[in-house]
């Protein structure tokens, strides 16, 4: 069997703490509550422990490593200069991470992007397959970016649009309906 590793990026306008993105920084713990709560959600990257106002880069994260970026972030890594949004999860199945993207609140969060970050030249997610005893590394999240806006859709990292099975073979996301379909 294998899970989905997923992970998204993107760089905000301005750093974490300036009005133009606080709302953005406000939508933020919900927007993972209902990603926890979605069908197929396995885990997130979470930092080990409460650690208090420490910056992504000096937390601790446990099993998911240490907090890297992909190339394209030059931005600042202090808690005034941060202006990254990264994420990284673990999913049963590529629809199930399909279906919480493009649904409820990070549906309408992410149809007002264009407020809160700069337009990307790179990609802004990425899924890749993984063996159902691994756990994905920000190292990891940071390579399959990359490899993805270097290469393209690959069996190495890939997008909805150009998907691929957990044998490497390219594929098709199931509709709605076909997943409940198969379910039964």
């Amino acid at each position: 069997m294998s899970r989905i590793a997923f992970t998204t990026f993107a760089i905000l306008t301005k750093p974490y703490g300036n009005s133009e993105v606080q709302e953005f920084d406000d939508l933020t713990p919900p927007t993972f509550e209902q990603a926890e709560n979605s069908a197929g959600f396995v885990a997130r990257a979470k930092e080990a422990a409460e650690q208090g106002h420490l910056t992504n880069f000096e937390r601790d994260w446990g099993q998911w490593g240490r907090f890297e970026v992909p190339r394209f972030y030059t931005g600042g890594r202090t808690g005034d200069t941060d202006s990254r949004a990264s994420t990284l999860s673990l999913w049963q199945d590529l629809e199930s991470v399909s279906a919480f993207v493009y649904a409820g609140l990070h549906r309408s969060t992410l149809s007002r992007r264009h407020e809160w970050f700069l337009k990307p030249e790179w990609p802004t997610y990425a899924a890749w397959w993984v063996a159902d005893d691994e756990v994905p590394t920000w190292s990891d999240a940071c390579s399959r970016l990359e490899h993805l806006h270097d290469h393209g859709s690959s069996p190495v990292s890939f997008t909805f649009r150009q998907p691929f099975a957990a044998d490497g073979t390219p594929t098709q996301l199931r509709r709605p309906a076909e997943r409940r379909a198969a379910r039964s």
